[in-house]
């Protein structure tokens, strides 16, 4: 599918409505295969919070026990990826919500014992997303996957992470990660574009962190596997080719 884009949505900014509904009639206006990929982290806190449960992060990571990951899964592959598909099927787009439990789309394997119930992606069923986009369908997934052979709640997955998968499966031509920010930001001005070598050292000044140190990690692991292409930035993005930070992973690339 050397055509298609996988578009992760922000988790904050999908509490406003507006601007998820920029995004939708952005996707809806183009022409190649597309694969969103949303977060969500807004509503599972608040469903914790509503539950009793603790919201505790380490590192930007959420400590998912067992009852928060059911959380997770009650808010990401509810609410949350209703909402993302019918803002996309009022743009137009033949949106179909997924999570990465259904079909197998999704495995994974724990990430980090004291973080309870967090994965990684091992594996992605792409043949399963290549015959929906083949049939005209956008799929809308919910980043979170069963370990293989495990019974128990599914792993909470980092959007970006998830996304970053997703495309170096596809070998997508292009990985958007889009949110509210500009691009990646060094010396008060987005950059244009980032070699993935120059990250080490902007995250050891201090001068990326947080979220954007996950999609700068995600931008690496998706060129590194197989996407051809990754630009972080606003909804922008999914308009104007040249929007946003583009990362680079090769001196070739570069030029």
């Amino acid at each position: 599918m050397r055509t298609t884009r996988v578009v992760k949505l922000g988790g904050t900014e999908l509490d406003r409505p507006g601007w998820l509904a920029v995004c939708a009639a952005a996707i809806g206006l183009g022409r190649d295969p597309v694969v969103v990929v949303h977060g969500g982290g807004h509503a599972i806190s608040e469903l914790s919070v509503r539950l009793g449960l603790p919201a505790e992060k380490r590192a930007g990571v959420r400590v998912t026990s067992r009852a928060v990951a059911a959380a997770v899964e009650m808010a990401l592959a509810g609410p949350v990826n209703r909402q993302v598909v019918a803002a996309l099927r009022d743009a137009g787009v033949d949106a179909l919500g997924l999570s990465g439990v259904d079909g197998g789309l999704l495995t994974a394997e724990p990430l980090d014992p004291d973080l309870g119930h967090v994965g990684r992606i091992t594996d992605v069923r792409s043949a399963l997303l290549q015959s929906l986009l083949l049939a005209g369908l956008t799929p809308v997934i919910a980043p979170m996957a069963p370990a293989a052979g495990d019974a128990a709640p599914p792993l909470n997955v980092n959007a970006d992470a998830a996304a970053a998968a997703i495309a170096a499966a596809l070998g997508a031509a292009e990985l958007l990660l889009v949110s509210d920010v500009a691009g990646v930001v060094v010396k008060g001005e987005p950059r244009a574009s980032i070699h993935v070598s120059e990250v080490p050292r902007l995250i050891a000044a201090g001068t990326v962190h947080g979220g954007m140190i996950a999609k700068l990690d995600a931008a690496a692991a998706a060129l590194a596997g197989g996407a051809r292409a990754v630009r972080i930035g606003g909804t922008e993005l999914l308009t104007t080719p040249t929007a946003g930070t583009r990362v680079l992973a090769s001196a070739a690339r570069a030029a």
